[in-house]
C-alpha cells in the first residue's frame, strides 16, 4: 500500500492502544463502532510471527502467498468510508488474515452479519485460526467460487474489496442492496459507491493507492 499520511514521526506505536490514538489523532476514524473495533482488535494477532514487534507500525506486512496486511491507516480510511453499523449484513472480499474481517465483525455486533471470502484456500485457514482468538459468532468463511463476491447470501448493506479490481463489477453492483455502499480500489483510485437506485449510483475516487490485485 501507499501510505495515505506521512510517516508517524514522533510515535513509538507498540500496542493497539497507541495505534488505534495514533489513527483516532490523525481524524480517520469517525464511526464509533469503528473506533470500538480498533480499540478492541489487534492487529498484531493477524501478522506472522515473525513481524509481531512491528504489528502496529503504519505500513503493509506480508502474510504469506504474495499477499499482505494492509497498512491501518489505509484500512481505516476504507472502513470509514464503508461507514459499517450495528445489524449491518457486510460482505469481505479478501479474508487475508482475517484482521479486516475481525473488525468488520465487532462493527456491525452480534445482530450483524459478516461473509468473508477468500481465494486462496491456506490463507482461507490462517483467518480462520486468527478469527478463533475473539470467538466471534457473527463471521461465516466461504471460498471464492467462480463468481465474484458471494451471490447467495445477498443482498448486503455494505462490502468491501480489498484487493484492487480491473474494473467496477455488476456482480457486485446486483448483491449491493438499495441504500448500500462499495468501497473497492481501481486502478489506484480507492472508490466508494453507494447505491441510491438500481438504476442510480454516486460515487467518489480517492487516488494514490497501490493494491495487490484481484485473483
Amino acid at each position: 500500500m501507499t501510505f495515505i499520511l506521512p510517516p508517524a514521526v514522533g510515535y513509538t506505536m507498540s500496542n493497539k492502544q497507541e495505534l488505534y490514538e495514533y489513527l483516532a489523532e490523525s481524524r480517520l476514524l469517525k464511526n464509533p463502532d469503528l473506533k470500538r473495533a480498533f480499540s478492541k482488535v489487534d492487529r498484531a494477532n493477524f501478522v506472522l510471527p515473525s513481524y509481531t514487534d512491528i504489528a502496529y507500525e503504519d505500513h503493509p506486512l506480508p502474510i504469506g502467498f504474495g499477499q499482505s496486511i494492509s497498512q491501518p491507516s489505509t484500512v481505516a480510511f476504507m472502513l470509514d468510508l464503508l461507514d459499517p453499523k450495528k445489524d449491518h449484513v457486510v460482505l469481505d472480499i479478501g479474508s487475508g488474515s482475517g484482521w479486516t474481517t475481525a473488525m468488520l465483525a465487532e462493527s456491525v455486533g452480534p445482530k450483524g452479519r459478516v461473509y468473508s471470502v477468500e481465494i486462496i484456500p491456506q490463507m482461507l485457514e490462517f483467518a480462520k485460526h486468527n478469527l478463533k482468538k475473539y470467538r466471534y459468532r457473527n463471521v461465516t468463511f466461504r471460498q471464492s467460487g467462480p463468481r465474484l463476491g458471494l451471490p447467495e447470501f445477498s443482498p448486503y448493506h455494505k462490502i468491501l474489496v480489498s484487493a484492487e479490481a480491473p474494473d467496477l463489477s455488476p456482480t457486485l453492483l446486483d448483491q449491493l442492496a438499495t441504500g448500500g455502499t462499495l468501497v473497492l480500489p481501481i486502478s489506484g483510485n480507492i472508490l466508494q459507491i453507494d447505491k441510491i437506485s438500481d438504476e442510480l449510483l454516486e460515487s467518489r475516487a480517492f487516488p494514490g493507492f497501490a493494491f495487490v490485485p484481484l485473483q
